[in-house]
């Protein structure tokens, strides 16, 4: 039976989960998720966890935030006015927004949130809404395309 190993691409449901059992994504078992395996897709301990499985192997695994999407950063958050926000934007928690880097470069675009809001500024966050949590996946392969 063939093992899945890097540069395969696979097929596989999973259900992820934080420690308190609340899920945070998951497949639906008539869509299942398919990735070539070393392309940097999935979070390194996903990825891991499927090295070495077999179709119709089930696992679960628990990646540490080094494993799944790095530790917070604090200077990641910055406080600024809402003035410097467009005029065209309201302002919601949990808003995401598209910002440039100073020199306006694209490859200088980044994805932050409004996490906080008072009347005169917002906090923007370009923390992976996941970063500092471990993760628990539940991962069952189902293929291994040739």
């Amino acid at each position: 039976m063939a093992h899945a190993k890097a540069g395969n691409k696979v097929q596989v449901l999973y259900r992820g989960t934080l420690e308190d059992g609340q899920v945070f994504d998951a497949t639906d078992d008539s869509k299942p998720f398919e990735f070539t395996l070393g392309t940097r897709l999935v979070v390194p301990g996903f990825e891991r966890a499927v090295i070495g499985m077999a179709p119709g192997d089930t696992k679960t695994v628990r990646c540490p935030p080094e494993d799944a999407f790095g530790h917070r950063r604090d200077e990641l958050a910055l406080t600024i006015p809402r003035a410097h926000l467009p005029s065209d934007v309201e302002p919601q928690m949990g808003m995401t927004l598209h910002v440039r880097s100073k020199d306006d470069r694209q490859k200088g675009i980044s994805r932050v949130m409004i996490t906080e809001m008072c009347d005169q500024t917002v906090t923007l966050d370009g923390n992976h809404p996941l970063a500092g949590k471990e993760l628990i996946y539940e991962i069952t392969l189902l293929k291994i395309f040739s």
